[in-house]
Parts: C-alpha cells; structure tokens; sequence
C-alpha cells in the first residue's frame, strides 16, 4: 500500500485541511466496520470526523452533513447500492468527496474528487468472496490519512491526552499534583516537638512523614525513612533516647 501513496493521497490530505467541517465516513457491511475505526482514529488525532451508516443516511441521517464537510465514501466494488445513492445529495451540497474504493472506474470513482485505489488481486478468502486483504488495505489508507493530518496538524501526545482523559496516558500527562495531594489534617509538628511527638504525629494519618512548621511556613519534613535510618545508622542516638 506504501506505493499507492501518490499524488491523489496529496490531494485527499490537503481536501481534509483546507475544509472547514469534520470528515464524514459512510461505509456498508465490513467497509462500514473498518470506516468507523477510521473515523475513530481521526477523531481522537485532531482531525473531527464520525461515521454516517449509509441505510440510516437515506432515512434522514443525511441532516448530519454539512455543506463544509468532507465525504469519505468507502465501497470496494465502487458500485455498492447505498453508497451511491447518496452521490446526488452530496453533489446537490457540493461535499468534497474522497472515495477509498478498489475500482477507481467505478461510479463511485467517477464521481469522486479524489480517488485512493485500494484495490488487491485478491481476498485472502480460499474462495475469494469474504472481504479480507480488501479491508485491510483500506484500513491502512485510512491510518495512512489519519496519521499524515495528526502530523500536518502538529498533533502532539498532550492533545491525544485530552481525548483521552481516561486512559493511562491521559492520566500520566493531564493529572496534576493539585489532583492527587493530600490537602485535609496534615501530620504537623514545630520544631521543639519531642522524638515521641514526632513519632505520633507520623502514625497519625499514615502518610509516613510530619510538616515541621514555623510561623506557618514549611522548615522542614521528617519521614519515618529518616528516622529508621537514624536508628540503624547512629548508635548514640538510641541512647539519646
């Protein structure tokens, strides 16, 4: 698929960044499958995109496309029933349309603004029927788009992070102290406290360590690692005990 990767990919990469709208993916039966992971796979890399079901579309789903969006209309055989029938509302609203279609002479071809060949010599299928190496080509064109507008758009790991606030890297990247930090009843003690207040104050809320405070400033901290090495490594504190 490396070599498809020609002037009309250039074409559909700069059609996605000069529209104003979202990338409107309509695909049927396992083109409908793949086109939703590609618009997924959009969404979440800077680029907006949803999928449009393409029987849905013709039973008034159509109202979810706007003028300024651009239709990425995906079908192998370039002929599949529902896609073309909503050529002529596209055309009638002037969509761009990029087709992933493994006939670029097709109806669906010769109807499209830019055309990106996905076509293979042959399913994997040991009858040739099921789509297999097909979708799969037209998987990889459709993370081949996604990922050159992630980079053309200077998508960076911070912005993927913020679509995604519930997986561990938005919680490595977008969680900040603020978030996580104990902030209620601190372990306190001032600097005259004694070995033993000191002792209690860091059994008291299990956080392993006291705030020495002075005049409401921080002077210091005491860890229970500090006083376990203090035992371990100073005999004559023991005895200062």
């Amino acid at each position: 698929m490396a070599a498809r990767l020609d002037t009309a990919f250039e074409a559909a990469i700069q059609t996605i960044l000069s529209m104003q709208g979202r990338v409107v993916v309509v695909g049927m039966g396992k083109s409908g499958i793949i086109g939703q992971k590609i618009a997924a796979t959009m969404a979440s890399t800077g680029t907006p995109a949803f999928f449009v079901h393409p029987g849905e579309a013709f039973h008034g789903d159509l109202g979810m496309i706007k003028p300024i969006d651009v239709a990425l209309l995906i079908s192998n055989s370039g002929e599949t029933e529902e896609i073309i029938r909503i050529l002529p509302f596209l055309e009638y609203q002037q969509n761009r349309i990029i087709a992933l279609t493994g006939d670029p002479k097709s109806s669906l071809g010769c109807n499209a603004h830019v055309v990106l060949d996905v076509g293979v010599e042959r399913e994997a299928c040991n009858n040739n029927l099921a789509p297999t190496s097909s979708t799969t080509c037209t998987l990889v064109m459709g993370d081949a788009l996604a990922m050159v507008l992630a980079a053309e758009r200077d998508f960076q790991p911070e912005d993927f992070a913020r679509f995604h606030p519930g997986g561990s890297l938005g919680r490595c990247l977008l969680t900040r102290v603020a978030d996580v930090m104990n902030k209620d009843k601190l372990p306190v003690c001032t600097p005259d406290a004694s070995f033993k207040q000191v002792v209690h104050s860091i059994n008291r809320d299990y956080l392993g360590l006291t705030l020495v405070m002075q005049d409401n400033a921080l002077a210091g901290i005491i860890t229970d690692g500090n006083i376990r090495r203090a035992f371990d490594g100073d005999a004559d504190f023991i005895l200062i005990l």
